[in-house]
């Protein structure tokens, strides 16, 4: 029997995901926990069996299906692609119905006035008019197709941990998809935030910091519930392996949308690391099958507040000056404590939406940057400030402090001469201003 041409496999430990039948959640390695290596489940494709687009249609979840685990799955299963399809289009007008719109192509290209000022060529992926405002229902819409595919009767519980955007994509998705969910928030949660999840049918449960106990009291209380039988639906790449596949569908649009135009830089804000760990993994594999004829560089944005991946990248890069790039990456993946560990202050910032106590999924953003030659910077918060105001002036997007990082990260590679003047950069401004 010829092998799938997509499987689920622990980056950390090798373990290979069984099918359906035999464990119908393959979200984390049933390792974690065990020992101090980094288990993520990661999607493999054999890029060389599938189509990188499938038509024309301005849903990236019908465009790219190919991309999609759940497709695979769906395919094996017996299922049609046209019947595939079909479950696509009536989970969009569901979630349409919810949120006012449902998935499409989001707007990607140069942005002009932005370049000038910068002497630069600055490409700005608008991700405000998304559903529920930010890129991460794109996380959960991958998650929540896989579910669709695979249960039909019993619908277990959902839960997340979030401050906000990634709260709001999952209550409208959990809503559209008839699902019960539970947010756990933190006590300064913005309160129109509170009323949309309450309006969409959520339980929330705020969840106060305690001196003695370290990292986010918010992903304490979902690992609990998670325990206790409920599903991660979530945007951190440890906890829901799936969670990244979708967030690639935003790298895929980019892109396509680039066209036969290179980029020399893409910078990203990174809180808990989904969404640069989505783009840059899009990236590669699109490279290594001859998608995409040249890589660009990687560079993530964290802030004073909370920079526990430029920490982990500088023991890195410590490892890397004793015993080469191979070996320093094989300590990272079997001594994740000695490299990422919850930040010790509690965190703060204008963009608090990227104040994640811990990188997630950190190990694969610093492969990635290391590849492609990248670096992470930090960024004080007059420069978040810069940054949003002039994000707003220019090109008239409402983007929040936390969508507008990225370019606070740019302001300061531009500032450092890692960035030359004339060069082709891309930034992704991801969170409506609420």
């Amino acid at each position: 029997m010829k092998p799938a041409a997509s499987t689920l496999v622990c980056a950390g430990c090798g373990w290979a995901a069984p099918p359906p039948e035999e464990l119908r959640y393959p979200f984390r390695c049933p390792r974690a926990g065990r020992g101090d290596t980094d288990h993520v489940v990661t999607r493999k494709l054999d890029s060389f069996r599938i189509e990188f687009v499938r038509g024309d249609d301005p849903n990236p979840f019908i465009r790219h299906r190919e991309l999609l685990h759940s497709w695979h799955l769906a395919r094996r299963r017996g299922q049609s692609d046209a019947a595939y399809v079909e479950l696509v289009r009536a989970l969009d007008a569901a979630i349409a119905r919810v949120d006012g719109h449902g998935f499409r192509t989001t707007p990607f290209g140069p942005a002009k006035a932005l370049g000038e000022h910068l002497g630069l060529e600055v490409w700005a992926k608008d991700e405000t008019g998304n559903v529920s405002g930010s890129h991460k229902a794109r996380h959960l819409m991958g998650i929540m197709l896989y579910l669709q595919v695979i249960e039909r009767r019993e619908k277990p519980p959902l839960a997340i941990a979030s401050c906000g955007n990634a709260a709001l994509a999952a209550a409208v998705i959990a809503r559209a998809a008839d699902r019960a969910l539970q947010v756990f928030v933190p006590t300064d949660a913005e309160p129109a935030v509170l009323e949309r999840l309450q309006a969409l049918g959520a339980e929330i449960t705020t969840c106060p910091r305690q001196p003695e106990v370290r990292g986010d009291p918010c992903v304490h209380r979902f690992h609990e519930t998670v325990a206790g039988g409920a599903l991660p639906f979530c945007c951190q790449g440890n906890e829901n392996g799936l969670t990244i596949e979708g967030g690639e569908t935003l790298a895929y649009e980019m892109i396509s949308q680039l066209g036969t135009t290179s980029l020399d830089h893409v910078v990203i804000q990174v809180g808990g690391g989904a969404l640069a760990s989505a783009v840059i993994q899009a990236f590669r594999l699109a490279h290594r099958a001859g998608w995409l004829t040249q890589l660009p560089r990687f560079h993530t944005v964290q802030t004073q507040g909370a920079a526990p991946l430029k920490r982990a990248w500088d023991l890195v890069q410590e490892q890397l000056r004793t015993v080469g790039e191979l070996d320093a990456l094989e300590r990272a993946r079997q001594h994740r404590s000695e490299f990422m560990w919850p930040w010790e202050e509690t965190p703060r910032s204008v963009a608090h939406g990227i104040l994640d106590d811990e990188t997630y999924d950190w190990l694969a953003i610093v492969k990635g940057m290391l590849a492609s030659k990248g670096v992470p910077v930090v960024v004080d918060e007059d420069t978040l400030k810069e940054a949003n105001a002039l994000a707003r002036e220019t090109t008239g997007i409402a983007v929040c402090h936390t969508g507008s990082a990225g370019l606070a990260g740019l302001l300061r590679l531009r500032r450092d001469r890692v960035v030359k003047p004339g060069e082709r950069v891309a930034v992704i401004f991801s969170g409506v201003q609420r």
